[in-house]
């Protein structure tokens, strides 16, 4: 009698064990993890019938495009591309392609990207839209948010991606001089020249940091050759001045100093008599540690002196502008803002 009211007992338990664990099994089921088709709910309908007609797909990524939802409009002008590749949108897909990817921040695919679309249709209505893309994509490579936090000297960067802009602007220039983006890619030449001009000056000064004089000047040199109009044409003749003066070819120097002079006649670097004052210059470019630890006692730069300008026999000089005269006869140089650290040697 006990025996059988155990067993009965332990039976009870199996089915109650087997029907609770049933119960759990089931219920995982109707659990909310992992990704159903469905939980996207509209969106993954909408791309479900967007791939049924070239039409609708065109226009599920036009929809993306004008919300900012650029990833999913790149993968809907893929797909349409793929699967339309002759249809009726296809060049304006692979046209919006460049833009999405560059709006994106993938500036190298969306130079590609403009690459293919002027290979494969050299004829378009809207080609020279694509080499404008081309240029802003190099334009913007190097720009990031910090730019917008920390004043930075973009000079002092790599230059690459800034000449391919100046490369493809200066092309779409060329070939649609009537373009409605030509105006913007020529102001946006304007400051790419600054800037390369600039960062060749940086080098320049580089050079001259570590005595190789030659180098510097031909940096310099290449400034005034190939970015003629840059606001870097000043400081390259004041470095090849420098850099004349350091290797002893006196007639060199003043022959750059006279360009200087006749060009640029109230440059900073001028006092009020029309004498190149190099001082502050070499100062703020060649102190060492040893120089700054000694407060200026110990391992001084050399400093040359006061270079005045030579002229030709009978040759009668211009006239100093009155802005560079000033009441203590030093003149009124324009100074530059600097940064904290500037007084730190080898900072630019």
């Amino acid at each position: 009698m006990t025996l059988s009211w155990l067993q009965c007992y332990r039976g009870a338990w199996r089915v109650l064990l087997l029907s609770l664990l049933l119960s759990i099994t089931s219920a995982c089921t109707l659990w909310p993890f992992g990704k159903d088709e469905g939980e996207d709910g509209d969106d993954a309908a909408e791309e479900e019938d967007a791939n049924t007609t070239e039409h609708a797909l065109y226009r599920a990524s036009q929809r993306y495009l004008r919300s900012g939802n650029y990833d999913i409009a790149i993968k809907n002008l893929e797909r349409l591309e793929a699967r339309f590749p002759f249809g009726r949108y296809a060049e304006q897909a692979q046209l919006e392609m460049i833009y999405a990817r560059h709006m994106s921040m993938d500036h190298d695919a969306a130079r590609t990207t403009a690459d293919r679309f002027i290979r494969l249709h050299p004829t378009h209505t809207n080609v020279d839209y694509a080499y404008y893309l081309k240029g802003m994509s190099s334009y913007n490579k190097n720009s990031s948010l910090l730019d917008r936090l920390i004043s930075t000297d973009p000079s002092k960067r790599d230059m690459t991606a800034a000449r391919d802009a100046y490369a493809d602007f200066a092309q779409l220039i060329a070939r649609y001089p009537d373009s409605t983006y030509t105006p913007d890619a020529r102001q946006r030449m304007v400051y790419l020249r600054n800037l390369l001009g600039a960062a060749e000056v940086g080098v320049a000064d580089y050079y001259m940091r570590r005595g190789a004089y030659m180098a510097a000047n031909n940096r310099a040199q290449f400034v005034i050759e190939n970015y003629a109009q840059s606001s870097a044409v000043p400081d390259a003749l004041v470095i090849m001045v420098e850099c004349n003066w350091r290797l002893g070819l006196e007639d060199a120097a003043n022959d750059t100093l006279r360009v200087l002079a006749t060009n640029y006649p109230d440059h900073d670097a001028f006092d009020a008599e029309g004498n190149l004052i190099l001082a502050d210059r070499v100062l703020s470019r060649d102190r060492s540690w040893t120089n700054i630890v000694s407060l200026g006692l110990l391992d001084r730069p050399q400093v040359p002196p006061p270079i005045k300008l030579r002229h030709p026999e009978g040759f009668v000089p211009k006239a100093r502008p009155d802005s560079a005269a000033d009441g203590d006869g030093k003149g009124d140089k324009k100074k530059k803002k600097g940064g904290w650290f500037d007084w730190l040697p080898f900072i630019g």
